[in-house]
């Protein structure tokens, strides 16, 4: 699956050559102070009339959001860009190599993404106000340059047509029980960013052995997190080894035969950060966009909608689920996954063989 794509040193090498042409300025110009939305930035942000948001989100989440936000603001599209949260990375890094500057805002499932786009100079600072009132300090950027607008697990799961629950993996060791050979869908860190961070997770608490005697169970390789789930639902494997935690509630609420595994090791977390790039074609559209994103009420829609978590203070926990707080989760480490990330890609690769 890797074969042509850039490398996460290609893409920093190239970025850095490109950064000292584009943007004379320095990364922290500036600390963000916190913004309200204001009619003045409405005003603003409808005169430019649309906000191109590059995303990693579901798709369906993706499109209610961007749908619910143009009903609040009218005059204002927003135009949904999705793909696996690797492969924006390298998108973006493309289009600026080319001279595009066509990103407005970004949500990424790799934190570690935040980290580099800053360090090469392409984002702006901005701090929705409600933001630095209602967020814990540590899920957003001192600097004001990204905010963690989503929070998910990478979670185990399984057919419970295919699976009785007391025979159920409980932990990621039971996955290596040879009971599970063939039975099994995995998905791919060369794509997923939720993947990449998982991954590293798994491999910085159990060691890169653990991975390779799970690929020697005959697990079924998919591109996406948002896949296994699906593949569990339709029966084609009885247990998922990775995969977003909310689309499994998502389809338990619509009566899929599926159940959630928390593994007693703990949950891999991911944080799903949203930014500002600098030469945005729409800064201040962006900007309306940003702040309502991490407001109480977009928030609000992610919980009970895409049945993702929360760090804002003011959001309801909804009814059925658990909170974040009552799951065993592992440690995300953004800096981390920057540092790892190509040799994820190619060690993973070379395991699975994929």
């Amino acid at each position: 699956m890797t074969t042509g794509r850039l490398s996460r040193r290609d893409v920093l090498k190239a970025a850095g050559a490109n950064a000292a042409t584009v943007f004379a300025a320095p990364v922290c110009a500036q600390v963000a102070e916190p913004s309200e939305i204001t009619s003045a930035l409405v005003a603003v942000a409808k005169k430019e009339g649309k906000v191109a948001f590059y995303t990693s989100m579901d798709l369906p989440v993706a499109e209610r959001v961007g749908r619910v936000f143009e009903a609040k603001f009218p005059g204002i599209t927003v135009r949904v860009e999705r793909s696996g949260a690797e492969r924006l990375f390298q998108r973006i890094q493309q289009e600026y190599n080319s001279g595009i500057y066509a990103v407005d805002i970004v949500n990424t499932a790799d934190a570690a993404h935040c980290i580099v786009w800053k360090r090469n100079g392409w984002l702006v600072p901005y701090l929705p106000e409600e933001v630095a009132r209602n967020y814990p300090k540590e899920y957003y950027d001192a600097d004001g340059f990204f905010v963690t607008t989503r929070v998910w697990l990478s979670s185990l799961g399984y057919n419970t047509t295919l699976v009785k629950p007391e025979e159920a993996p409980k932990s990621f060791a039971d996955l290596l029980d040879p009971k599970w050979a063939g039975k099994m869908v995995k998905a791919h860190p060369s794509y997923s960013g939720t993947i990449m961070t998982a991954t590293f997770q798994i491999v910085r608490e159990f060691g890169w052995g653990y991975l390779e005697k799970l690929a020697k169970q005959r697990v079924m390789q998919v591109q996406s997190s948002t896949d296994t789930p699906k593949k569990i639902a339709l029966g084609e494997r009885a247990v998922m080894a990775d995969g977003n935690e909310y689309n499994l509630i998502q389809l338990k609420e619509q009566g899929q035969p599926v159940e959630i595994i928390y593994p007693t090791e703990g949950t891999p977390l991911i944080t799903g950060p949203s930014a500002l790039f600098k030469a945005a074609p729409n800064p201040n559209a962006a900007r309306l966009f940003q702040n309502w994103l991490n407001s109480r009420e977009s928030q609000q829609l992610l919980v009970d909608f895409a049945r993702t978590h929360s760090v804002h203070a003011l959001v309801q926990q909804k009814l059925g689920s658990k909170a974040l707080k009552e799951i065993k989760t592992l440690k995300d480490d953004p800096l981390g996954v920057e540092k790892s990330a190509d040799e994820i890609k190619t060690r993973y690769a070379k395991i699975f063989g994929v």
